[in-house]
């Protein structure tokens, strides 16, 4: 059986965290959600994204996004962790919840495992995964970082942002797009229809197929 992946819906796990044992769709309600996951509790490259996921976190409320957190260590460890992670990143709090997984059972059914690392025990660990849901409980898009490798968080707000607005939009970004700049009008779009949607305008680049299929509009 494939794991959890993009269009599929987040399963409605019952979990335990710093905040107290929650359903997965009680938490997210109507949000948007990023779903993250770590190797482990007390790791250098985790306290340095965690602390970096709550520096961010005026940027994910004023979107509407709520954060909730993975690792395969017990709600203590992850509440001793924190004192780190908001040291090393001063100014900041951890005030999203942190799921505890011990039993490796959650992991399993978010596809966060790791196919290589293994704890001192030879049981696996979480991968560096990263899923932002929809309010529609949908997998909008997966990261999946190997345990060496931090995540550039400008990154993870910029590719919301997309998802956000062409969710929105009958849009798309294009390669390196940024907020403010302009997006591409979906192929299912007829001109007649973009006319309408764009009244402002829009551009069709002149390819050598002459097919018209890349328009640049602003939104």
């Amino acid at each position: 059986m494939p794991g959890l992946t993009i269009g599929d819906t987040l399963p409605n796990l019952e979990v335990e965290t710093t905040h107290g044992r929650m359903k997965l769709y009680d938490f997210i309600g109507d949000s948007w959600a990023i779903v993250f996951s770590h190797p482990g509790d007390f790791t250098p490259v985790c306290t340095t994204e965690l602390g970096k996921l709550a520096a961010y976190a005026q940027e994910f409320e004023k979107r509407g996004v709520k954060l909730i957190g993975l690792s395969c260590d017990d709600v203590n460890s992850h509440k001793e962790w924190i004192k780190d992670i908001e040291a090393f990143t001063p100014g900041s709090k951890v005030n999203y919840p942190i799921i505890a997984d011990p039993e490796r059972h959650v992991m399993k059914q978010l596809n966060m495992v790791d196919p290589d690392e293994k704890d001192s025990d030879g049981r696996a660990l979480p991968s560096r995964a990263l899923h932002m849901v929809g309010p529609d409980k949908t997998i909008r898009l997966s990261f999946l970082y190997p345990a060496t490798t931090g995540r550039n968080m400008d990154e993870v707000v910029r590719v919301l942002d997309s998802l956000q607005k062409s969710s929105k939009h009958k849009v798309a970004t294009p390669a390196n797009w940024k907020p403010g700049e302009r997006v591409v009008i979906s192929p299912s779009v007829s001109d007649e229809e973009a006319k309408k949607m764009f009244p402002q305008g829009f551009e069709t680049v002149s390819l050598p197929s002459q097919k018209g299929y890349l328009r640049f509009a602003h939104v």
